[in-house]
């Protein structure tokens, strides 16, 4: 069973009053963005989707992607029908939409572009990674590289006829990107040889594009250690000449790709750098620096690939659910659905509040970005890139530990035919599991939430976002069909402030124990958010949207209110506990 229909009414609803994509299309540059142009992108990028892309989800897992060719110009071949899909999606112009009109793009919102991003990874997520790393690339040369590297690289970037990678890290060199080995030599004229090994480079090599725009981490000689000395170097598959043809094949080459779990069909490359020509973006020994200003997008996006899959899991399990007859519900005549069980209720439920909560995480955080990097008034894009700062570890770390849960409930909606690869179930639990993994674990991202993001302002970004929540309480409280949301979200809300404040306070005496609670205080901070944004959906519903989907919108918040909010409160202990259980035992006792 591979059905999935883009649940459009959804997106538009949660652009419509979450993301309040009404006031970005007022902002300059972004006045044809209005609801009804970017739905009218959506519908037919959602048919392209359904039509070209999802059909190469199953084979693609099955056969992966391989390496051929001769020793001294490898390549990677993809599995059948990915290249015919990709050049559709170049030749219609799909990755253009969220970037510059000046380099050729739609000059859309990020917003609409993470609406785009979640289609795309419920078709086939492996196939939407090539898209992603080449973003993340974009993300790089728009903010730091020079005029000259803009104007011979970008416009290819964006409409997508060349790929871009992130190249980090190496076999020593993992989340301690301080320990980068690889070397950046100037040859004396104007670039550098790069020399070293890369792994885990998604789509570093592949059959997709005519060019691949490596964005390469190393170090030039006499760099300071760790961190501190690390650059950042384009490297190109096929160097570039000056009339922007492309010339001779550069020194990078690659080895191998890995045999994974899941995204089976993204290949995920060994690259070889052996004297290759790189070109130093920015400031020498600022690559880290340079790293972190596009990082919000990048786990953002990341995040977006655990709503793809959970609404993917989520379409089959209900399909399921309505169809396979199985036992006699309580009052029921003869064989009842087996949506009609309790059981299944509970998990069809969970998977739904689950991912309409994520999806609104997720587009809400797109919104500070755009307001962050648009907005006319300084203090505006202040507070909003402080709030994006605050969310997007939400919006990475909880975004992809649902993946694996709601992914593993659709299995077990199914019940032993979910353990059966032919139901397409098995391949979205493993395709998920990596999500969790990469562009930083989120073991990481709880670190970076308790020791970078909860002390902005002193703990006033928290103070914020929490009065905001308030308000929303007293609201939905002087809803008489709310007000069991309103007092559930106030009770989640005492619990958060109770955490928050004994992580401001012991984590500035002994950052160890602030560490300890970094995981738990992450998912509980993560579920009073999403119960806060169901309760600002539930609320809009009342006002402006048909009956139907009101009353879904006001009971899918009441069942998160009463079933997934009061698990803060187991959390509170955990995260109290601090460092003493951790540290217990010792590393020979484990």
């Amino acid at each position: 069973m591979s059905d999935y229909s883009p649940p459009l009414d959804e997106i538009r609803f949660v652009l419509e009053h979450v993301a309040g994509l009404d006031e970005l299309s007022k902002l300059e540059g972004f006045e044809h963005a209005d609801i009804d142009s970017t739905m009218a992108v959506l519908e037919e990028f959602g048919r392209f989707v359904v039509d070209k892309v999802l059909p190469t989800n199953r084979v693609g897992d099955e056969r992966g992607s391989h390496v051929a060719g001769p020793p001294d110009d490898p390549t990677v071949v993809t599995a059948d029908g990915f290249k015919e899909a990709y050049a559709q999606y170049v030749e219609a112009g799909w990755g253009t939409v969220p970037f510059d009109t000046g380099f050729g793009g739609g000059g859309f919102p990020w917003t609409v572009g993470v609406a785009m991003q979640e289609l795309l990874n419920s078709g086939n997520v492996a196939f939407a990674m090539a898209p992603l790393l080449t973003q993340g690339a974009l993300d790089m040369l728009f903010a730091h590289g020079s005029e000259e590297q803009k104007q011979v690289y970008l416009p290819k970037l964006v409409t997508g006829e060349w790929t871009g990678t992130m190249n980090l890290t190496e076999p020593d060199a993992g989340s301690d990107l301080g320990a980068i080995r690889t070397r950046a030599v100037p040859d004396g004229q104007g670039t550098y040889r790069i020399t070293g090994t890369k792994i885990y480079i998604t789509f570093g090599e592949h059959d997709l594009a005519e060019n691949i725009v490596h964005l390469v981490l190393a170090r030039t000689p006499g760099a300071p250690p760790g961190t501190k000395g690390v650059s950042c170097f384009i490297v190109p598959k096929h160097l570039v000449d000056q009339d922007g043809s492309l010339g001779r094949r550069n020194g990078v080459k690659v080895v191998s790709v890995e045999h994974k779990m899941g995204i089976r069909a993204s290949p995920t490359c060994v690259l070889d750098y052996d004297e290759a020509v790189g070109y130093l973006v920015g400031d020498e020994n600022a690559g880290m620096r340079y790293m972190f200003t596009m990082m919000n997008t990048a786990r953002l996006s990341v995040g977006v690939e655990g709503l793809g899959l959970c609404e993917a899991a989520y379409q089959r399990a209900r399909q399921y659910a309505r169809e396979r007859r199985q036992g006699r519900a309580p009052g029921a005549a003869g064989s009842s659905a087996i949506v009609e069980h309790a059981d299944v209720r509970r998990m069809l439920l969970t998977m739904k509040a689950s991912t309409e909560a994520l999806r609104a995480l997720h587009y809400f955080d797109a919104r500070q970005i755009d307001l962050g990097h648009h907005h006319p008034d300084e203090a505006v894009r202040a507070a909003a890139t402080e709030l994006a700062g605050l969310l997007t570890p939400m919006s990475k770390g909880w975004g992809t530990d649902l993946a694996s849960e709601i992914t593993s409930l659709a299995i077990q909606v199914f019940g032993g035919m979910g353990y059966i690869e032919e139901t397409g179930l098995a391949q979205l639990y493993r395709d998920a599991r990596i999500t969790a993994i990469y562009e930083g674990t989120n073991g990481i991202q709880a670190m970076d939430l308790v020791g970078r993001k909860l002390p902005m302002r002193g703990g006033g970004v928290v103070a914020d976002l929490e009065a905001r929540m308030r308000a929303t309480v007293e609201e939905l409280r002087g809803s008489a069909d709310l007000v069991p949301v309103g007092d559930r979200l106030a009770e989640g809300l005492d619990v958060l402030h109770r955490a928050t404040e004994w992580i401001l306070a012991e984590g500035a005496a002994d950052p160890v124990q602030a560490l300890a609670a970094a995981t738990p205080y992450l998912r509980l901070f993560s579920q009073v958010v999403g119960g806060w944004l169901l309760g600002v959906e539930a609320l809009a519903a009342t006002r402006a949207a048909p009956a139907d989907f009101a009353e879904a919108k006001m009971a899918t918040a009441l069942f998160f209110a009463d079933h997934i909010l009061p698990t803060v409160h187991g959390l509170l202990p955990t995260i109290t506990a601090g460092k003493h259980d951790l540290f217990a035992l010792s590393a020979d006792q484990l």
